[in-house]
């Protein structure tokens, strides 16, 4: 075969977007071809290769295709182009820049360019002349808003190369080469501010040293208290619809300890990717003072692409996000919602006949997440330096189901579990986390233990443990409340039901709406969960049950007003004062 020459082939069969082609040559799996429809090139991706006969999932409608028509290989795997410009943008799955289509309607067969080679950046050199580099080191800097945009050695590279020369500071095209580098042979490479990785094949060109467990304050108290997520950790969302998922998604969005958020939008088009695009950019960010967006880069599916065109878009929201970790940046990867993802995969294994899993998913469906959710992470670089990618999908189970096969699989690759309750939504119970089901695994950890210890209070997971055993006790309390009736059980049951709803009110529900209560620092937490397991360890004195609904009613509705008062601040402490006054009222001599 020539060098250069690329394969080509004839549709052969066409089931929806799933399209079989007889190839002249060779093929690769997840090499990208573009099938000719009248004129219109089709985007498509090999998903398997039998013999002479290469099956590709379509990108676009196959409205019309007939068997004949021509195809054309490109030798290269899905792929996306990386370089500043790309933040504050909207993003296809397969990278096309959506804000650069005109029309109400996406036409078919319409691709935009992701990044504007054209565009003008002030670059800083940070390699000399005569630097020793390899894949991922960083040769210069620029400014992508007020983030430092780092250019670096592409990660294709191998082995070891040296600086002939590199730019000094200035302003540069993205696409004009700002260093030199030779290999050991001495042949010389350009190097531009952009380069391209393929999506479903991870960047692995780090230092290999043991990961610290940090944690990662989201400013939720339901997570940063009773399940924490560490930084380069990974959780997932599981509940019905309207339960909150979105929601949740976007108080993490502001409030979380990020300085990029990628948000892969693989969810139902309809409700929540609209409000995405309509809110993103109207909101203001709290830990820079400037808007959201700035920092953000959205990836969502559109109208226009079939199912299974849902898959790219978190492979390619997860190599976004891998880039930017290359620059030793705290990266938030919020993806909405991977049911979407994995109904794709279901639907192109059905259409090849493959054997089908449980509820007709793939058999390999836990290891297809699991790969993914393995993308993600804390990683030290080249120079020492370090960046995480923190991953936290949501998963919409038909009816709620928390047994069905995405739920389960992805519980076996997430280490945080936080289980959105119907009933929670219902009563508005926000943020509707339930308490008993979710849980973090990284609270097993020795090393989050330590750091826990160290860096909030040596006895605060024994406290976090207490918090939540009140809260079992409390609803089996609550149990044999609804079954035996208020004067059917000791008053030493109400007790223990009123005690966990302070926990409750107080620690779980949060007000994103109140500009204090909506997001809460840590040692905030601190002090406000040792109040409430005071008020739970004390021994209270009541003549009967009636007495202890108001009575707590008045604790929580303190309690409540001191979470939306500034920190320590004068009234702060006018109502912890009156909190005291309270607990005193009915405290067993």
């Amino acid at each position: 075969m020539e060098k250069n020459k690329l394969t080509t082939g004839k549709v052969a069969g066409i089931i929806a977007n799933l399209v079989i082609v007889d190839v002249d040559g060779p093929v690769s799996q997840n090499e990208i071809c573009f099938i000719n429809l009248s004129g219109v090139r089709l985007m498509a991706e090999v998903i398997k290769v039998l013999g002479k006969k290469a099956y590709t999932q379509v990108f676009e409608s196959t409205r019309g295709l007939k068997v004949g028509e021509s195809v054309e290989f490109m030798g290269h795997m899905l792929e996306v182009t990386l370089g500043p410009g790309i933040l504050s943008r909207n993003f296809d799955g397969l990278q096309n820049d959506l804000d650069k289509m005109e029309g109400t309607f996406l036409r078919r067969g319409e691709y935009t360019a992701p990044i504007n080679v054209d565009q003008e950046w002030e670059f800083t050199p940070l390699a000399k002349t005569g630097d020793v580099v390899k894949a991922g080191d960083w040769l210069g800097e620029v400014k992508e808003n007020w983030i430092g945009h780092k250019i670096m050695v592409p990660f294709k590279f191998d082995g070891k190369y040296t600086v002939k020369n590199v730019k000094t500071g200035g302003t540069y095209k993205a696409s004009e080469p700002v260093a030199v580098l030779t290999d050991k042979d001495g042949r010389e490479v350009n190097v531009s501010m952009i380069q391209k990785w393929p999506v479903k094949v991870p960047i692995k060109a780090y230092a290999d040293k043991p990961r610290p467990y940090r944690l990662m304050e989201t400013g939720v108290r339901i997570i940063d208290t009773m399940n924490p997520i560490v930084e380069g950790g990974t959780g997932f969302v599981p509940g019905p619809f309207g339960s909150g998922k979105t929601v949740l998604q976007h108080a993490l969005s502001k409030q979380a300890e990020a300085d990029l958020i990628i948000v892969a939008a693989c969810g139902e088009r309809a409700n929540e990717v609209v409000e995405i695009f309509t809110e993103f950019p109207e909101l203001d960010d709290p830990r820079t003072g400037r808007k959201l967006m700035e920092r953000t880069t959205i990836i969502a599916n559109t109208s226009n692409m079939p199912v299974a065109a849902r898959e790219a878009s978190v492979y390619t929201a997860m190599t976004i996000g891998e880039y930017y970790r290359s620059m030793g940046l705290k990266v938030l990867l919020l993806a909405d919602s991977t049911s979407r993802w994995a109904q794709a995969l279901r639907e192109m294994s059905n259409r090849m006949e493959e054997l089908p899993g449980p509820d007709a998913f793939p058999m390999d469906l836990p290891a297809i997440i699991s790969s993914f959710y393995a993308r993600a992470g804390y990683v030290y670089l080249n120079n020492g330096s370090t960046g995480s990618i923190t991953f936290i999908g949501t998963v919409s189970p038909a009816g709620g189901n928390l047994k069905e096969p995405v739920t389960e699989s992805t519980k076996k690759a997430a280490r945080c579990f936080f289980a959105l309750s119907q009933q929670r939504a219902d009563s508005k119970r926000y943020p509707a986390v339930d308490p008993i089901d979710s849980y973090s695994k990284y609270l097993e950890y020795p090393e989050l233990q330590e750091y826990l210890s160290e860096n909030i209070s040596p006895d605060w997971l024994g406290s976090v443990l207490e918090a939540k055993n009140l809260l079992l006790r409390g609803k089996e309390a609550y149990e044999q409340i609804n079954i035996l009736g208020d004067d059917g059980v000791p008053i030493d049951y109400h007790l223990r039901y009123w005690k966990s709803e302070v926990i409750d009110f107080v620690i779980l529900q949060q007000d994103a709406f109140d500009k204090i209560d909506a997001s809460t620092p840590i040692e905030r937490q601190k002090e406000m969960l040792g109040k409430v397991l005071d008020v739970c360890r004390t021994d209270f004195d009541f003549d009967s049950f009636e007495e202890v609904n108001p009575y707590f009613k008045r604790v929580i509705n303190v309690f409540k007003q001191m979470n939306y008062s500034l920190y320590q601040s004068g009234d702060f402490k006018k109502y912890e004062s009156e909190l005291d006054a309270i607990i005193n009222e009915r405290k067993a001599a």
